[in-house]
């Protein structure tokens, strides 16, 4: 996984391991040359070894700056394609999955975990890789200078590692805990943010202020932890490694003194001691910090790694303006009592309006959900799907997903608007904006006199989730983007429900005359929606209990009948008349 994507960047890494190596090696020139001065601090050739002193500063210097740079440029070439891969492999996972997660979990693990890996990545990581070169040669130096006192020195690494490791278990546990109550208190923060108008209208500031509060509590404590444990780790950890320099020190001193060591050779033990503590204090964090980016990387991998929608193994892309069959479909999620579709047989002849009646729950949108293939087919997913769907006679399953969608319009009860303006809106799927199809569409949706009252007109920025509108203009502004693609396959899911009735009349009209030919499914709870359909069902629970035209089931003492007469306020005795 990690190699698909550091695609890209590996050589700026490589360049990087490169730069840092050089710069290491000319960091542990220094001290030798340093202790031979001091050494021959009386002869000759002191200037030019320090000109070289000089010039091996610089160089060393020349080399972290290139460290850094290309270091930087890997990280956020790394980075952009992480989110790139993210994005793309999300808005490919099936809708199942979207409906099970949570969008500040999701969000989280998209800025804030990938921020975790980049930081490890760029600075963590290719610190490691310094370390463990700085602490070869430094133990290398230190050896030819005095073999015994080195053995001293590198006597405390194993304590350290082994301490770290300690710590790097219980960090990844309290890190965990803080990331999952970090993606719990963003998902209360979007909800509430999205859904500010229906907290300010039901008078829910102090409850939901409240909410927020509890769950800024928790996520604050799961931090507090964390940090606890990170500044005991490094408390310890550092000082063990001032304890190891106490040691060294005092030790060299007492060689010093007895003749042992002379003076330049301690000065550079002592030097290369200090190169030696700063990889070994880093060390151990290293390894505290890679149970952080382990829950990340985790995180990251569980979305990477959760499967993508089905796709047939050979895509077919048949004429869809043919007949629609539902031949004994039934659906059901694995974890439920009872199946929310049951037995399902509808014929639909090309070019038809089928009408679709029914109480919440009777299985309506799931009906379109699977034409739509917004739930899989293949049973996986969580789901169970018996018997078939065809169009034209050629299966659902086989047809592919991006062609059968492109070819089939839904407009949803509760459309969703992007923070764009109006025409942007309406033109969504146009490469190129036409007003001339944006204002055919907005005419035969019934916007354009709304349109016509915006002081900016199509150029109204709709705000996020088209806030700045009506229920009933969000319907028809979802209308109007179905409609400009003029597809042959066109799905009313209640998509009237907040117009009055006069609008509604209007927009039937209006459809009637302008998209002659397409396959149309009106789903609505208001009968007068529907009376005009070439065929109305009528389902309940799963199933479909009554079947046919406006006047057979005005004929039948059924749901269909019952629900005329109660919206009309008609008596059982004029039903029919």
């Amino acid at each position: 996984m990690m190699n698909l994507f550091l695609l890209g960047s590996r050589r700026y890494y490589v360049l990087s391991m490169i730069f840092i190596l050089l710069s290491s090696l000319l960091d542990l020139v220094n001290p030798r040359l340093i202790g031979y001065t001091v050494d021959t601090a009386l002869g000759r050739g002191t200037g030019r070894v320090a000109l070289l002193v000089l010039f091996v500063a610089l160089f060393a210097a020349l080399f972290r700056y290139l460290f850094q740079l290309t270091n930087a440029v890997g990280t956020e070439r790394f980075v952009k394609r992480l989110r790139d891969l993210l994005f793309s492999h999300l808005i490919r996972l099936p809708y199942a999955w979207h409906r099970s997660s949570h969008t500040g979990d999701i969000i989280q693990r998209c800025t804030s975990d990938v921020e975790t890996v980049k930081v490890f990545l760029s600075e963590q990581l290719t610190s490691l890789f310094r370390i463990i070169v700085m602490m070869s040669l430094s133990i290398f130096f230190m050896s030819k200078i005095h073999a015994g006192l080195t053995l001293i020195a590198i006597g405390f690494i194993p304590l350290i590692v082994l301490f770290s490791m300690y710590f790097h278990g219980k960090i990844g546990k309290a890190f965990m805990k803080a990331e999952e109550e970090e993606a719990r208190f963003s998902a209360v923060v979007q909800e509430n943010l999205t859904g500010v108008r229906v907290v300010r209208a039901f008078g829910r500031e102090i409850d939901e202020n409240e909410r927020f509060e509890k769950k800024n509590y928790l996520y604050t404590r799961m931090w507090i932890r964390v940090l606890r444990l990170g500044a005991a780790f490094w408390t310890s950890n550092d000082f063990l490694a001032a304890g190891r320099t106490m040691v060294v020190s005092i030790l060299g001193a007492v060689l010093c003194v007895r003749g042992e060591l002379s003076a330049g050779s301690f000065l550079a033990f002592v030097a290369y001691n200090a190169m030696l503590d700063w990889p070994v204090r880093m060390l151990g964090r290293i390894i505290s910090e890679m149970s952080k980016a382990g829950v990340s990387v985790g995180r990251i991998c569980a979305i990477m790694n959760a499967e993508e929608e089905d796709k047939p193994e050979t895509p077919l892309c048949p004429p869809m303006d043919r007949e629609i069959c539902f031949d004994h479909v039934s659906f059901s999620y694995e974890d439920a009592a009872e199946e929310v579709l049951h037995d399902i047989c509808l014929r639909v002849p090309e070019g038809s309006t089928v009408g679709i009646l029914g109480g919440t729950g009777s299985g309506k949108s799931t009906l379109m959900m699977l034409l739509d293939k917004l739930y899989g087919l293949s049973g996986r997913e969580g789901m169970s799907v018996k018997g078939r769907i065809t169009i034209g006679g050629v299966d659902l399953k086989d047809i592919d997903t991006g062609y059968l969608r492109r070819n089939i319009g839904m407009v949803l009860q509760e459309p969703y608007l992007f923070s764009r303006t109006l025409s942007e809106n309406i033109g969504i799927t146009q490469e190129t904006l036409d007003m001339g199809e944006v204002k055919r569409a907005a005419r035969i949706a019934s916007l354009e006199e709304s349109v016509d009252r915006f002081y900016q007109g199509y150029d109204t920025f709709v705000g996020e989730r088209g806030v700045t509108l009506s229920g009933g203009q969000k319907q028809r502004t979802a209308i109007a983007q179905m409609l400009i693609r003029r597809p042959p396959v066109m799905i009313f899911d209640d998509s009237l429900s907040a117009v009055d009735a006069a609008t509604d009349a209007a927009i039937r009209k209006a459809l009637s005359e302008n998209i002659g030919g397409s396959t149309v499914f009106l789903i609505a709870h208001r009968v007068q929606t529907l009376m005009h359909a070439d065929q109305i069902i009528v389902m309940d629970r799963g199933r479909i209990l009554e079947k046919g035209t406006h006047r057979e089931l005005m004929e039948r003492d059924g749901i269909y009948r019952v629900t005329y007469e109660m919206q009309n306020g008609l008596e059982p005795k004029e039903a029919g008349a």
